[in-house]
C-alpha cells in the first residue's frame, strides 16, 4: 500500500491552499475601458527594467492585500488574477489608467496619490507576473 511522505502531504497541502485562494473565475469588468488616449500612453519607464524592483515593492505595500503575494488575485477579495492574459495582455497605458482612477464598483481604489512614476513601476511590475499553473489547468478567462 501507498503511504505518501510527510514532504508530499506538505506539498499537496500547499497547492491546495494556493488554488483556493486565487480567484481563478475573475471575470473582467466590461465597463472598465481606458478612453483611448489613455491607453495609447506610453510608459516612460519602458527601457529600464531594473525599476521593476521598485513596482514590487510598491505591489507589495499596496497591492497584496487583495491581489496576492503572486498576483493570482484573492478570491474572498473578487479581486483580479494579473496573471492572466486579459490582464497582461491590456496595454501599459490601459494599466496605468486603471491604477490611477480605481474600479470603486468592483473594490479596486485609486491610487492616483501615488507619485506618477511610482505607478509607471507598478505597471513594470505586473509585467512580471507570470502564472502558477500550467496553462492548460487554468481556466478560461471567458
Amino acid at each position: 500500500m501507498w503511504r505518501p511522505s510527510i514532504g508530499t502531504l506538505f506539498a499537496i497541502l500547499v497547492g491546495v491552499a494556493a488554488t483556493l485562494g486565487q480567484n481563478t473565475g475573475y471575470q473582467q469588468d466590461p465597463n472598465w475601458r481606458a478612453p483611448d488616449p489613455a491607453a495609447a500612453r506610453p510608459n516612460p519607464l519602458a527601457d529600464k527594467p531594473e525599476a521593476a524592483a521598485g513596482g514590487r515593492k510598491l505591489f507589495h505595500r499596496n497591492c497584496v492585500e487583495c491581489h496576492g503575494e503572486d498576483g493570482s488575485g484573492l478570491a474572498k477579495k473578487h479581486a483580479a488574477d494579473l496573471q492572466l492574459p486579459v490582464v497582461q495582455g491590456q496595454t501599459d497605458g490601459t494599466l496605468f489608467w486603471k491604477i490611477t482612477n480605481g474600479n470603486t464598483g468592483r473594490g479596486m481604489p485609486s491610487f492616483s496619490k501615488l507619485p506618477e512614476l511610482q505607478r509607471w513601476q507598478l505597471v513594470l511590475y505586473l509585467r512580471t507576473l507570470k502564472a502558477t499553473a500550467a496553462p492548460e489547468a487554468r481556466p478560461s478567462p471567458n
